[in-house]
């Protein structure tokens, strides 16, 4: 059957896992099966443009925010900003005052911070990774480009229920590969496109 929406996902967890005394627990296990694709699922589907600018040195976290894939400072030329923690910051640029062009980057609580500390309000932009509206909601573009991942993530939520099921190894091992799939499917696409290159003499 065609796994379109979440009420379709919801049959198919429950056909496959054949259990009809786990009924109630399928919607426990699409959202800790989701859950466990939002921490470890970084891929282009995700992707989201980044644009905002700096006040009083700091920019406001994104509410989708899961992880940044690029990020510089928007100047002529522009600066790749350096993803680091925010000790680091404090650390190597004590003084929080007009101190130049930010050369870093890092997250305290929900703000994003810079250092050195920025000498006018600069204009930041990248590509982050935005966390997915839940299927319990919408079908999000994730679940639709992958429901098979979907499927295999709430069966294995399941695990605690299965005991020695033999078919755990088998889901987990193709939740793994279509993780790795996506991975490769991404790296090709990034270097599509682009003949050989020959050497002018």
């Amino acid at each position: 059957m065609a796994i379109t929406t979440y009420a379709e996902l919801q049959t198919a967890v429950g056909n496959w896992l054949h259990r009809a005394d786990l009924s109630s627990q399928i919607p426990d296990f699409i959202v800790f099966g989701e859950k466990r694709i939002f921490r470890e699922t970084r891929v282009r589907v995700m992707e989201a443009a980044f644009s905002d600018t700096m006040s009083s040195g700091v920019i406001a976290v994104p509410s989708d925010y899961l992880e940044f894939k690029s990020v510089y400072l928007d100047t002529s030329p522009t600066i790749k900003l350096g993803r680091v923690e925010a000790s680091q910051i404090y650390d190597k640029y004590p003084t929080r005052a007009t101190d130049g062009y930010p050369q870093f980057i890092a997250r305290e609580g929900s703000n994003f911070i810079f250092g050195p500390y920025p000498s006018s309000d600069f204009t930041v932009k990248g590509i982050y990774y935005a966390q997915p509206t839940s299927i319990q909601s919408s079908a999000n573009a994730l679940f639709l480009a992958n429901p098979d991942l979907y499927l295999y993530a709430a069966l294995l939520a399941a695990t605690p229920y299965l005991a020695n099921d033999a078919r755990i190894q088998v889901w987990e091992n193709e939740y793994l590969k279509i993780q790795e799939q996506l991975r490769r499917q991404d790296k090709a696409e990034d270097a599509s496109g682009g003949g050989l290159m020959v050497r002018a003499a």
